[in-house]
């Protein structure tokens, strides 16, 4: 079956390969702008001119397109544009999450979990979320879900190399049948074997969106589809009498595969599914020489399963005694269904209101009931929610207020969110910004119930709600400094910690923790050369040494970048190094997919440095990196969580590929 799941991925990855290579041969590049897209995409409106219309029932290439007009909307209607440059951001976003990850650290095969460096208390959400959230850095949540705008179909192809037989490509094509209407179609394809035994990862992230709206205006509609499977075959770690060979740089362990593991019969897996609708409706429109005002109505509704899945052939004390000792399986799912009505007032001298009432219908939980000597364990939590929800935002010249409130006013769950930022453009390139978070919300499913095939892997707990304040401070300064702050106070703190040796049980503290996080970035230029420094202090006050981060965290890129060949060739490359400081760092526990507490030894204060050459042709972007080529000369004491080793000198490749029709 699993064979069969990735044949199947692997048609959907040819198709939409060979649906670019068919674009490739009509491709034409955009004209460029003669003024700074940066600028004039800002003043283009949600309307795109250009379409060249119909001319014998064939569609017409728009030889106008520009960069810009390929917009990428999100989810909140902020809007950017297809970006096709080649910069030192871009090198930092080349990975599996396709984002920055300067606060997490990986573990060794592609696709396998992060360890956190870096928090953010920020979560909005005032309903408890599913857990296994190891498995949750590649999924994509409704905020992480664009829309597009295109004047010509844009197909993108993603590629890198993974481990040992490992390949890694994000496929995406959208296309606008008319001003009007708009689709798309992505996948995301992994398959890696990496160096350790029983390290497989295969995951798939199959993603449609569409939107439309009238030619009036009037009525507006988004939706998508996303259907995912996150596969990871799991190990434990190497074995505790491997850490001396391992450590000892012997070149006879070269060979990661030789290394004995925990155990390797076990896997786990996250499914998700999920439809979203949301759509519009305006009801009035008024525009005169000073004052414009509009009035719209709309309906959002979401509905979403997931399902997490943990698989042993057979059992192993890594976890303790079970109720039986062969085929052990583990499996909780997660039904929501969540609809909201909204209206908005869009008004530009008072600003823009949004209210909405909410309702959400929640049922987790297993199949069966677990009667164990302590206690009970039930097997499913159920409830429902009605929240009222407020949004303003609005500018005063160069100053602009953002506020969010959210509270459940009656239902199974409490909770409440309140969000406020101010922010003051001294210039088009300096910014600073302040702004207030509180959230109180319940923790995560799997602190409230869980269940297993392992004995000591059973509870249901009626913990109180995580209360969080946060207060934050952004300053940006493009020729001085972008200096960052972050304060947060935690109340009822949760966590998942082992007390006694193959037992992960979650906790909840009743002391307050504080935590600061000061984040500074600088970029130096000479000539062509640039040094890029990004630091991060963090300093956390903690009785009971229960949020565990690095006090420094350092990432430093020494880069030189030309055009070569008359300017058809854009070239980069540069080394980059990071370091953080020794600590208490968190344990992985495959069973859960969850980071615990450990407080029994530090790992850390290993230089990690890269090497990369990046290349530009037309749309196109090569990438070519030497990682941690420093593994075999400054010592073997590298790891992603304890017993967990970081990832050996190796050299990957890779590009992104942009077709305009």
């Amino acid at each position: 079956m699993q064979h069969q799941v990735y044949q199947m991925k692997n048609s959907i990855v040819l198709i939409l390969f060979f649906t670019g290579c068919i674009a490739t041969a009509w491709s034409q590049t955009p004209i460029p702008s003669k003024k700074d897209p940066r600028k004039e995409a800002g003043n283009v409106s949600d309307t795109l001119s250009g379409f060249s219309g119909r001319k014998a029932g064939i569609n017409i290439k728009n030889k106008k397109a520009k960069i810009f007009d390929y917009k990428i909307i999100s989810i909140e209607h902020d809007s950017t544009y297809t970006d096709t440059t080649l910069t030192l951001n871009k090198e930092y976003k080349y990975n599996y999450l396709r984002n920055d990850d300067f606060n997490l650290i990986p573990f060794a095969n592609l696709g396998q979990t992060y360890n956190s460096l870096r928090y953010d208390f920020k979560e909005k959400s005032t309903l408890p979320i599913f857990g296994a959230r190891a498995r949750h850095f590649n999924y994509f949540e409704v905020e992480d879900i664009n829309y597009y705008y295109v004047p010509t179909p844009l197909t993108e192809l993603f590629y890198k190399t993974g481990f040992e037989q490992g390949q890694l490509l994000d496929a995406f094509f959208t296309v606008n049948t008319s001003k009007q209407f708009n689709f798309s179609v992505a996948y995301k394809a992994l398959r890696s074997l990496g160096k350790y035994q029983n390290a497989l990862t295969s995951t798939g992230n199959l993603r449609f969106t569409t939107n439309y709206k009238t030619k009036n205006n009037k009525y507006q509609l988004r939706a998508h589809a996303v259907f995912q499977d996150l596969l990871n075959q799991e190990n434990g770690g190497i074995a505790d009498e491997e850490i001396v060979r391992f450590e000892s740089g012997d070149p006879e362990f070269k060979d990661r595969s030789i290394f004995q593991v925990n155990f390797e019969d076990a896997e786990n897996i996250l499914k998700g599914r999920r439809y979203y609708v949301d759509h519009v409706y305006n009801l009035i429109s008024k525009k005169d020489s000073i004052r414009q005002t509009e009035l719209r109505i709309g309906n959002e509704l979401i509905f979403e399963d997931r399902s997490y899945q943990f698989d042993q052939t057979s059992q192993n004390s890594y976890f303790g005694d079970a109720f039986k000792s062969s085929n052990l399986r583990d499996r909780v799912t997660l039904e929501e269904f969540k609809a909201q009505v909204y209206a908005t007032y869009l008004d530009n001298t008072l600003g823009n209101f949004k209210v909405s009432l909410g309702y959400s219908d929640l049922n987790y939980g297993y199949n069966k009931i677990v009667i164990l000597d302590s206690q009970t364990v039930p097997n499913r939590i159920r409830g429902n929610a009605i929240s009222l929800k407020g949004n303003y935002q609005n500018s005063f010249g160069k100053l602009n207020v953002e506020a969010l409130i959210d509270a459940n006013v009656t239902g199974d769950f409490d909770g409440n969110t309140f969000s406020g930022t101010v922010s003051y453009a001294l210039n088009e390139d300096n910014s600073i910004s302040f702004g207030l978070f509180t959230n109180s919300r319940k923790p995560n499913y799997n602190f409230l119930l869980y269940q297993s095939d392992y004995e000591n892997y059973n509870w249901v707990n009626n913990f109180k709600n995580i209360t969080t304040k946060s207060f934050s401070g952004r300053i940006e300064l493009k020729k001085i400094v972008n200096l960052e702050i972050d304060y947060n106070s935690i109340n009822n703190y949760s966590y998942f910690q082992q007390v006694i040796e193959n037992s992960t049980k979650p906790f909840q503290t009743d002391q307050a923790i504080n935590y600061l996080n000061i984040k500074v970035g600088k970029e130096i230029r000479y000539g062509k050369f640039a040094l890029a420094n990004t630091i991060a202090y963090q300093k956390v006050i903690d009785e009971e040494s229960i949020l565990n981060v690095p006090d420094l965290i350092t990432r430093n890129t020494l880069y030189y970048s030309n055009h070569f060949f008359k300017k058809a060739l854009f070239l980069q490359t540069g080394v980059t190094l990071k370091y953080f400081t020794k600590y208490h760092m968190n344990a992985y526990d495959p069973l859960l997919a969850e980071f615990y507490v450990q407080n029994d030894q530090e790992f850390g204060g290993f230089p990690m440095f890269d090497f990369f050459i990046n290349a530009k042709i037309r749309q196109t972007r090569i990438y070519l990196k030497a990682e941690h080529f420093n593994s075999s000369f400054t010592g073997y004491n590298y790891y992603s969580a304890p017993n967990n080793p970081y990832r050996d000198f190796t050299v990957r490749f890779g590009l992104v590929w942009n077709f305009f029709l």
